[in-house]
């Protein structure tokens, strides 16, 4: 039998939520060369949305190491990892950095912190020249429908900023080339998620809502959307109706989630359908037994769409920038529950679809491969140039050292004084601490600051 010749590539995931996680890490396989064979270190950053082990389970997603780290800490081991001596197993040979790839999955201003943190890191070690180190990526977990231009350019320095379309691609191009930064880091990929068999009917005709933490926010909004799922269940009961949730009371996802579904869910007079369930899990596997997918802006949409299931973006509270349905604009897959009570099933734009990375057609195992090239070009060089952001204290002098400062970062991406650099994990007492912190920390977003709004709007 030949040897084997697939190369080992070692490959860094910073996470803070599990979303991104769960983007980050499918990304990190997606656009691996072709002949590589990954070590995957998964880094979960601490804060409000660390997730819990359930949600690491529902992700569905194995790393060969996982733990939990502050932003000084994460730095500090990429620091370590640069002279090919980083912990958990990861093996670097002198000379040689430990990781090749870091993939950074986070919200927009820790990607821009976490740049000038390593940036500084390697230039302290190794000077201002080039030098071996990991080729750095980012990008987004889904739809990128608000702070397009805030977002971009807090994500600008990584070797590549990821979009997820030919639409999202030419829009990141324009930003980028419109401020005068460099925009060769853009590289046009697909969901890392999409995937799945083609649709088929089933028995009995499954209808499903994606619910999201966030999206609508008031409470009002959110009880009109779960009245009218409980009515379409009621006037439908041939049909099995699911409500997909993301997460359950306490936990928390990329966006903060004041009014669970699961709380409103109590409160419907006469109580749920025979016929109506709420469903955690994997996404896929829900889509598996979709018939007609509804949400008002989720990226399970795109998931829907790429598998052919028929989809619906509700209108039913208008179509607006806030709510992130206006993304859907010329999809064909707009409607309200009115029309979908009626029987309307929706059929959408396929040119509109192609230019939102879905491939419905086909084409989804080759979307990655200008990744891939990208990553074994920049690999295969002796050394790699300086991260360059855009931000800098020059360019952004009034608000770039706000955005370090919360990830206990000087101006110049230095660790500030009394910045969190425990190398071990808490003990047990700690631990409860934490946990402690962030139960009060979600009780006071989910019941406390919905009360306190109330009473100010009487």
């Amino acid at each position: 039998m030949p040897a084997s010749t697939s190369k080992s590539l070692r490959v860094a995931v910073l996470a803070d939520s599990d979303t991104r996680w769960k983007w980050g890490s499918l990304t990190a396989n997606r656009i691996a060369p072709a002949d590589s064979d990954i070590r995957l270190d998964g880094y979960l950053l601490r804060g409000r949305a660390t997730p819990t082990a359930r949600q690491l389970e529902e992700v569905g997603v194995r790393a060969d190491s996982l733990r939990e780290v502050t932003a000084a800490e994460f730095l500090r081991e990429m620091a370590r990892a640069s002279e090919g001596s980083a912990s958990e197993g990861s093996e670097g040979t002198e000379g040689e950095p430990a990781y090749d790839l870091v993939v950074l999955s986070l919200v927009g201003g820790a990607v821009q912190a976490m740049l000038h943190g390593l940036s500084y890191q390697w230039r302290e070690r190794f000077g201002p020249g080039r030098v071996k180190r990991p080729v750095v990526v980012t990008g987004y977990v889904g739809v990128v429908y608000e702070k397009l231009a805030d977002g971009l350019l807090l994500r600008h320095g990584a070797d590549l900023v990821l979009a997820n379309s030919r639409q999202d691609a030419d829009r990141f191009t324009a930003v980028y080339e419109g401020v005068g930064a460099d925009a060769s880091s853009v590289t046009e990929v697909a969901l890392p998620f999409l995937g799945g068999a083609a649709y088929e009917k089933h028995d009995p005709y499954t209808v499903v809502f994606a619910a999201q933490p966030s999206v609508p926010e008031s409470r009002k909004d959110r009880t009109y959307l779960l009245n009218r799922l409980v009515k379409h269940a009621r006037l439908h009961p041939d049909r099995e109706v699911l409500l997909k949730l993301r997460s359950k009371p306490g936990e928390h996802t990329t966006h903060i989630e004041e009014q669970p579904y699961q709380r409103l869910a109590e409160r419907i007079p006469g109580g749920l359908p025979a016929n109506f369930r709420l469903v955690y899990g994997h996404m896929g596997e829900v889509l598996d037994r979709t018939d007609l997918l509804v949400t008002v802006s989720s990226t399970a949409a795109l998931e829907s769409l790429h598998r052919r299931i028929p989809t619906v973006v509700l209108t039913d509270l208008g179509v607006r920038e806030s709510l992130g349905n206006h993304h859907f604009v010329g999809s064909g897959c707009l409607a309200s529950w009115d029309q979908l009570d009626a029987g309307h099933e929706p059929l959408p734009d396929e040119q509109w679809v192609a230019r939102q990375g879905v491939a419905a057609e086909g084409s989804y195992e080759t979307a990655f491969d200008a990744a891939r090239e990208r990553i074994a070009k920049l690999l295969g060089r002796g050394g790699l140039a300086a991260l360059a952001p855009y931000y800098t204290p020059v360019t952004a002098p009034g608000y770039l050292p706000g955005i370090l400062a919360r990830h206990h970062l000087g101006p110049d991406g230095s660790p500030l004084p009394g910045a969190p650099a425990a190398d071990r994990e808490p003990g047990p007492v700690r631990q409860i601490v934490r946990r402690a912190a962030r139960g009060a920390y979600r009780h006071g977003v989910q019941r406390v600051a919905p009360v306190i709004r109330r009473m100010g709007e009487l």
